[in-house]
């Protein structure tokens, strides 16, 4: 088996993903029954553990979409246990410089290219084969959102076997001297302009998460190959209270 993630980008097609704040491999088999591209699951800030991971993969998997991880940090043994796993790439938080960038594409790759340890325990069955070549075939994600990150952009994206370069809006907005998420100000617009353009120049996809769909379609349209259009706490929250006033509405004119 392929990495459908990999072949999307691959072929020139965007991805639109959607992202797994919670524990529950319930919630992350409805997030993949959707259709996205991809489901996020996010060990950094989100509720999983590593003990939750394999149900989890398991979910997206019999959901019908591809599994990528945000790991915790630029750490070789976390990425190595995400996947072999089965996790078909890695979000890797926080990266400052080229020499981060480089630990965590080694994290993925086995030797002589890099510094993965072989044991893929459940890679091997998710994939179908325990062929070095197609066990290594993960993307390699790696977040710009910190002002060192920004000021190596360039020797980050240059490093040979970064898949994408994802941008965080909340931190980097922080970076930038701004409140979380400050999406439309000139100093962010030009920012993510920037890292774009530098993605596009070393031949690597530029991510963005977002929070909704509507934000999402400017990025889509803007030529993001990876793009993160809602998360499942938040667009729960929102559906709910959307039912919830269009109830109270009818009770409303039901006593008028």
């Amino acid at each position: 088996m392929g990495n459908p993630l990999l072949e999307r980008w691959r072929s020139g097609h965007q991805a639109i993903g959607v992202w797994c704040s919670s524990r529950d491999p319930l919630m992350a088999e409805a997030l993949a029954s959707a259709g996205p591209d991809y489901v996020c699951i996010d060990l950094q800030h989100g509720a999983p553990e590593f003990a939750d991971l394999i149900g989890m993969l398991q979910a997206v998997q019999a959901g019908g979409s591809t599994a990528v991880v945000r790991v915790p940090e630029n750490s070789t043994a976390l990425i190595n246990k995400a996947l072999d796993a089965g996790a078909s790439g890695v979000i890797v938080p926080l990266i400052d410089d080229a020499d981060a960038a480089r630990r965590a594409v080694a994290a993925c790759r086995f030797p002589p290219r890099g510094r993965r340890s072989f044991g893929p325990f459940r890679a091997n069955l998710s994939r179908r084969t325990i062929a070095l070549a197609d066990i290594e075939e993960v993307a390699c994600i790696l977040m710009i959102e910190t002002a060192s990150g920004l000021e190596n952009l360039e020797e980050i994206a240059a490093v040979d076997g970064v898949s994408a370069l994802y941008v965080g809006p909340s931190d980097l907005s922080i970076a930038l001297g701004m409140p979380p998420a400050s999406l439309d100000e000139p100093a962010f617009v030009e920012t993510l302009e920037r890292i774009q353009r530098v993605a596009a120049d070393a031949g690597v996809i530029a991510g963005m998460h977002t929070a909704d769909g509507a934000r999402a379609a400017i990025y889509v349209e803007q030529g993001f190959g990876m793009i993160t259009a809602a998360g499942d706490l938040r667009s729960l929250q929102v559906a709910i209270v959307g039912h919830l006033n269009q109830a109270r509405s009818g009770a409303l004119a039901a006593r008028s």
